[in-house]
């Protein structure tokens, strides 16, 4: 699959404020996770994005956890 013929989120950034929305916490939270390494996330200029899969993955593994 390439990047630019994907019908998937495989290659779907999300923003800090798609992230707050999805996971219903505050941004001092998602900037936390990011800082720790527990979200893998890149910057881009000014601004973090972050792969929904990473996301979904970290969710998976948090549910796990418990």
């Amino acid at each position: 699959m390439t990047p630019g013929n994907n019908n998937g989120s495989e290659y779907e950034f999300l923003t800090t404020d798609d992230v707050l929305g999805y996971l219903r916490i505050n941004a001092r939270t998602v900037y936390r996770l990011i800082k720790n390494g527990e979200i893998p996330a890149v910057r881009i200029g000014r601004q973090w994005r972050i792969r929904r899969c990473d996301l979904d993955s970290w969710l998976d593994g948090q549910r796990a956890a418990k």
